[in-house]
């Protein structure tokens, strides 16, 4: 099971969501999207909580106002986050997210601990919490195959392009020979280079001329 909800409306259409239990959050770590961001209290137990950005948006493409959302929907949903003021949120992109053999289910670790961000949050805020909660739908996705489609999608895309980038390169060939073949034909008709009627007329003797000379 994996619950979604809507971020704040005037931040634009964002998806902010997290597994039911630490089997949840395993399949989460796993089939991430490249545009997720992982939330989560430190050092404390809490739900692994994922913000999905636009495709092409960055780290620091996210709103002060959805990273409150993303940071009060973690602390509610700490056993002791939840109960305490002033308390530190991380964050950091799912591809920044480590995995290994000896970790415990839902256990993560990170790549690089300098993309890993901490948001403090001074008290739960009800009236944010309550409005997220209203937009709560309740979902049992196949995680693998969302992640399987978009990497087919993703694929195709890149496999479009480069047909689109191989016709731009041999049009650009064609052209270039035009050209060539354009300056090779006018190098030719220089009119220095050529020798006209008149030319040929004032350079020869005329056939009276010519007799004179046998005479």
């Amino acid at each position: 099971m994996v619950f979604y909800f809507k971020a704040r409306p005037d931040a634009g259409d964002y998806t902010i969501f997290m597994g039911l239990d630490k089997f949840e959050n395993e399949e989460l770590i796993k089939y991430g999207f490249p545009e997720d961001v992982w939330f989560h209290v430190d050092k404390m137990s809490s739900a692994h909580v994922y913000l999905r950005l636009h495709k092409g948006q960055g780290f620091d493409d996210i709103s002060e106002g959805v990273l409150e959302d993303c940071a009060q929907l973690v602390k509610a949903n700490s056993i002791q986050g939840n109960k305490v003021n002033n308390v530190d949120v991380v964050y950091t992109p799912w591809s920044n997210l480590k995995k290994t053999a000896s970790m415990d289910v839902g256990q993560v670790g990170f790549h690089n601990s300098k993309m890993v961000r901490t948001i403090r949050v001074e008290k739960r805020v009800n009236d944010i919490v309550n409005r997220l909660n209203k937009t709560k739908v309740e979902r049992t996705p196949d995680l693998r195959a969302e992640r399987e489609a978009v990497n087919a999608a993703e694929r195709a895309e890149r496999k479009q392009h480069l047909r689109e980038k191989k016709k731009r390169e041999e049009i650009d060939r064609l052209e270039k020979e035009r050209q060539a073949e354009m300056r090779s034909y006018k190098g030719l008709m220089v009119t220095d280079k050529m020798t006209s009627n008149k030319d040929i007329a004032s350079s020869n003797k005329s056939l009276q001329e010519l007799e004179d000379d046998f005479m």
